[in-house]
């Protein structure tokens, strides 16, 4: 953990000693208390596009993945600057997607430059609001300057976020140095923080679906308590990628249904606390489009989309998140579609037909 968020929790009543803290249930408390029920993100116009809170869903593609499948080749690949330009591009002409990520790991870009580029290419050719992460503290802070900028100044930014940025807590009950800095410089910077919790189950979580969720609320939890002793009133999501573990590979099926499952449970407990929620679906551990991607990215995308879940990550992936498609994007685009129309659900237009119908018109058999 970081020194400056040890010292949050040491001053605030936590015990802390060699990295270690024990955060009293009074200082959770508070932080539920004075977390935002709600907010919003901006499309680079100004205007609402994103909201986190309540029952409203959203999608926008997976993240940071270091692969795309060549369309060619029909084989994995190596992700380059072009691809996630592309990427974009056909994220930003999807409606189905609320939001751009920052898809996708660029090999032919200097690692110590890799959070700041991914971020410039999705200003440079999207509109929509932006689900980003950084991977240390120094690119943490020049994505702020890209922001600030793209936003015309930090007042601006922080009363219209374009972007929420993910913060991952290391399984099990452990915040890392960069992790727990980042979590404290965007909430004093008022920039949305997203807990993604990756608790595995029978590998770095309990073996068990109800005991894997147990440790994700302790992890998101902990995660808010640093955050709010930070800046009391910043945002933040109660989100998370939990998986299974698969113990003849120690692979990790994202699209299982057990992985479903654990997803579902985890955002449940965030909209009992009434935060705003995120979880990583629309996914599969099929490394090639074909039935069982579609089957596995359509039923979570529409699981996902019933329960409520705000933001949901993961679309055009395979592999287990190893790999983007563009041809997946699209088609998960479709199966995003039919979800959220099942949401909006049945209307009857009662009051139209009475509208068109004399008095002496109108029988059981109108109805």
């Amino acid at each position: 953990m970081a020194p400056g968020a040890a010292e949050l929790l040491a001053t605030a009543g936590a015990r802390v000693n060699e990295g270690i803290a024990r955060i009293p249930a009074q200082i959770v408390r508070r932080a539920l208390e004075s977390v935002p029920k709600e907010f919003f993100l901006y499309s680079r116009d100004g205007q609402r596009a994103v909201h986190y809170g309540g029952d409203d869903v959203h999608f926008d593609p997976g993240s940071s993945c270091l692969n795309i499948l060549d369309s060619t080749t029909g084989e994995p690949r190596l992700a380059k600057a072009s691809d996630l330009a592309h990427l974009v591009q056909l994220t930003e002409r999807l409606p189905e997607y609320a939001a751009q990520s920052t898809a996708m790991v660029c090999d032919d870009v200097p690692q110590e430059l890799g959070d700041f580029y991914r971020l410039l290419i999705v200003l440079w050719y999207s509109n929509k609001p932006i689900v980003t992460g950084a991977f240390s503290g120094p690119t943490l802070l020049a994505m702020f300057d890209l922001l600030t900028a793209d936003a015309g100044g930090a007042d601006k930014l922080r009363a219209r976020p374009r972007a929420v940025f993910d913060v991952c807590p290391s399984p099990p009950l452990n915040w890392s140095d960069s992790a727990s800095e980042n979590i404290v410089q965007l909430a004093r910077a008022g920039v949305p923080a997203e807990i993604v919790s990756m608790p595995l189950a029978g590998a770095t979580a309990p073996v068990t679906l109800i005991g894997s969720v147990v440790q994700h609320a302790a992890e998101c939890l902990s995660g808010l308590a640093i955050h709010q002793l930070a800046a009391p009133g910043a945002p933040i999501v109660w989100g998370g990628a939990p998986a299974i573990c698969d113990m003849s590979s120690a692979g990790t099926p994202m699209g299982a249904i057990e992985t479903v499952m654990l997803d579902l449970a985890c955002a449940q407990v965030g909209k009992h606390l009434g935060l705003p929620t995120h979880g990583y679906m629309v996914a599969t551990e099929s490394k090639h489009i074909g039935a069982q991607a579609g089957m596995e990215s359509a039923t979570s995308a529409a699981l996902g989309t019933l329960a409520g879940i705000n933001m949901i990550s993961g679309a055009g992936m395979l592999d287990s998140l190893a790999c983007h498609s563009l041809e997946k994007l699209v088609i998960d685009a479709e199966g995003i579609a039919s979800a959220l129309r099942v949401q909006r659900g049945l209307k009857v237009h009662i009051h139209r037909l009475l509208q068109t119908c004399s008095p002496r018109s109108v029988s059981v058999e109108t109805f």
